[in-house]
């Protein structure tokens, strides 16, 4: 490395050492390796890919590897991310997903794009296409029974507070008419097998009900999801008029706490070990045949630990455990006891350590009133 290089990888790494530097300043990702000398922000490896392909923007070097002229390093330390994001996120949307590290890769590319290439949050006078109170277009949605993808018309309306699809354009009768209210959204690219796949989870006569979506294009996808979450936070603002943004927008679409498969048995505990697909979404445990079920087959309520709820590692003495897996959880709920095995210790751990976490979660009184009527269901 030259004495350039040298003075060069010192100074970018004293202005790490700034307030807000020490994190990707598009998605949160600790200890950036990435600077893009053309905005001035440092970013994690992820982002700067999705950097390189933006023309006006694409200017990013590594902070360890690339070379560094004087003149990058001293825009690096004049501007850096929180100026930056006092810039070009100046009037974020509450109901605008911003994305971490942790989503998915078309939700962080269409992020950076509306930040600094459409430049959508930098001036409150601008009307977003999210806004508008209607949207209407096609996406391809899978068929229930064949699972084939196909073009289904949908039309998202604020007015009336609701998403209907129809099964051809011009369909008088829509084939669903869907509750913003009763909606959540979120992505799910592996198990659609599309990176733009779409998952749109809503309660239909007190069931959960799924249905799979995608676009071709990101952006179009994306928009629709931040679409649905303004209308859903206009209808919050009206059902709880004295709440703050923040106490609305944990009420907008969320993603699931953990997916995966595990194996259960039946209420009478002598039933065989069937692998099932359970997906955690806050207090609801919801199990399917196949990741792509239209409706759960079942629903367990995950109450307040002083409730009578539990999650313990193991399952009673006596058990007959003839599934393939031998790593139990016993979830005891005041009605009865619900038994599974999972394939290892550590995706073991992992689902206690999330059924624990929402156990011991104060809750709302919607939650109270939800935990009454599954009592009622079932």
């Amino acid at each position: 490395m030259s004495a350039g290089n040298e003075r060069a990888a010192r100074a970018l790494k004293e202005i790490l050492q700034k307030p807000g530097n020490h994190a990707c300043a598009d998605c949160g990702a600790a200890d950036p390796e990435w600077g893009s000398c053309s905005l001035g922000v440092f970013i994690c490896l992820g982002c700067s890919g999705i950097h390189r392909n933006i023309p006006d923007i694409g200017k990013v070097k590594s902070l360890s590897l690339s070379r560094w002229e004087d003149s990058e390093v001293e825009f690096m330390a004049e501007n850096g991310n929180e100026a930056m994001k006092a810039k070009y996120e100046a009037v974020v949307p509450i109901y605008y997903y911003k994305p971490t590290y942790k989503d998915c890769q078309v939700l962080r590319e269409q992020w950076i794009k509306a930040k600094y290439e459409r430049k959508e949050f930098m001036d409150s006078g601008r009307k977003l296409t999210y806004e508008e109170g209607t949207r209407d277009g096609m996406l391809m949605k899978r068929g229930r029974d064949n699972g084939q993808f196909l073009s289904r018309r949908f039309v998202l309306m604020e007015r009336e507070g609701t998403l209907k699809y129809f099964t051809k354009y011009d369909a008088k009768e829509p084939k669903a008419v869907i509750k913003v209210d009763s909606i959540n959204a979120s992505f799910q690219p592996e198990k659609i097998g599309n990176p733009n796949g779409l998952q749109i989870t809503y309660l239909k006569d007190y069931s959960t009900r799924n249905i799979f979506l995608y676009h071709e294009n990101s952006k179009e996808i994306v928009d629709w999801f931040n679409s649905i979450r303004a209308i859903q936070l206009h209808y919050l603002k009206v059902a709880f008029p004295g709440a703050t943004d923040a106490e609305l927008k944990p009420k907008l679409t969320r993603n699931f706490l953990k997916e995966g498969f595990m194996e259960k048995t039946g209420p009478r505990q002598t039933e065989g070990f069937k692998k099932r697909w359970f997906t955690l979404d806050h207090r609801r445990l919801m199990y399917f045949k196949d990741p792509l079920d239209a409706f759960a087959k079942g629903e367990v309520f995950l109450g307040h630990r002083d409730l009578g709820y539990s999650a313990c590692p193991g399952l009673p003495p006596g058990t007959h455990c003839n599934g393939v897996w031998q790593h139990g959880i016993t979830i005891v709920t005041p009605d009865r006891s619900f038994l599974f095995t999972c394939e290892s210790e550590s995706d073991q751990q992992d689902w206690l350590d999330h059924f624990n976490a929402v156990m011991s979660t104060t809750m709302t009184p919607q939650e109270y009133s939800m935990g009454a009527l599954f009592k009622h269901k079932h």
